[in-house]
């Protein structure tokens, strides 16, 4: 069951990637990746992986130390629970560039490969969409609300 989830994990994410990069002006796009539900099947994957585990997961994640960490990992029921987190936090993070790149204008010639980097290094994605976006200022009408996350 493990190798499945961990098969699924990105499966149910890339639709939504693809419509971000690849359909970044069709009016559905926006309509799907305005909702913050679409982390939500990949949230499930975790749970199902992380749930029956949770005795063990729960002291090593409250009180980490390296050793911890690489045991939790090191399994591969950890390695697909880690990877479910990061799928999910990736996601989540790119749909926050995405939206907010939006309302600022940045070309999605610009935020394709931006994209990509979240997707493959999400912190690094991040931190290329923080420096990109200050290049953009938000719109009259978007910055006077204030910013939506979900």
């Amino acid at each position: 069951m493990t190798a499945t989830l961990f098969s699924l994990t990105f499966a149910v994410a890339a639709p939504f990637w693809a419509l971000m990069i690849l359909l970044p002006r069709w009016s559905w796009t926006a309509r799907i990746i305005a909702s913050p539900l679409i982390v939500l099947p990949v949230v499930v994957i975790y749970a199902l992986l992380v749930l029956p585990a949770f005795g063990e997961v729960l002291p090593a994640v409250a009180s980490p130390t390296l050793a911890g960490v690489r045991d939790l990992l090191g399994t591969s029921d950890g390695a697909a629970a880690g990877w479910a987190h990061m799928i999910a936090f990736d996601l989540f993070v790119g749909r926050w560039a995405w939206l907010d790149s939006r309302e600022r204008g940045v070309p999605a010639l610009v935020m394709a490969p931006v994209l990509l980097l979240t997707i493959l290094l999400g912190p690094l994605g991040l931190a290329a969409y923080l420096a990109v976006r200050t290049r953009w200022r938000r719109s009259a009408t978007a910055a006077t609300g204030p910013q939506r996350l979900g």
